[in-house]
């Protein structure tokens, strides 16, 4: 998120240069290739944390309640949409009250990049919280797998 707040600060201070604040449909001279990082970024994110979430779900259940931790699993997308739908609608009502919407129908007015402050910071907090609870976290032992001395596993 901090590289999008970094990519949609650059792109508003290029609009206000060419004067195109006032013009929704005008098309910001800038290149594509500047939201290839925070894709980039992004993807690589989602990679890590849906495969970490499913082997979570799926080897630290207990054996019995394995299809509850798919379960699980699928409705914490879920869960995320509708957060990330009250987060919006929040900022929404408070910036309203403004002339400074955040998130209006002309982005080149907008303050899109206060948006995406905000998701850094909750992502910082998150972060925070995960660290907290990870090194709380006792893991099941998984069969097959013996721990050596020096830390190493070795399979049985």
């Amino acid at each position: 998120m901090l590289v999008a707040s970094l990519v949609e600060t650059k792109r508003i201070n290029i609009a206000q240069e060419h004067g195109l604040v006032d013009d929704p449909k005008a098309i910001v001279p800038m290149s594509i290739w500047w939201l290839v990082p925070q894709y980039v970024l992004l993807g690589i994110g989602e990679l890590f944390t849906i495969i970490g979430l499913q082997e979570l779900f799926y080897d630290q259940m207990p054996d019995g309640m394995r299809s509850l931790g798919a379960a699980a699993f699928i409705s914490i997308v879920g869960v995320g949409s509708f957060v990330a739908n009250a987060i919006i609608s929040i900022l929404q009502k408070i910036t309203s009250r403004t002339e400074n919407v955040w998130l209006g129908n002309n982005l080149n007015r907008a303050h899109l990049n206060n948006y995406y402050w905000v998701l850094s910071g909750l992502c910082g907090i998150d972060f925070c919280v995960y660290l907290w609870v990870a090194s709380r976290f006792v893991y099941k032992r998984v069969e097959g797998y013996d721990e050596r001395r020096d830390g190493a596993e070795e399979t049985i």
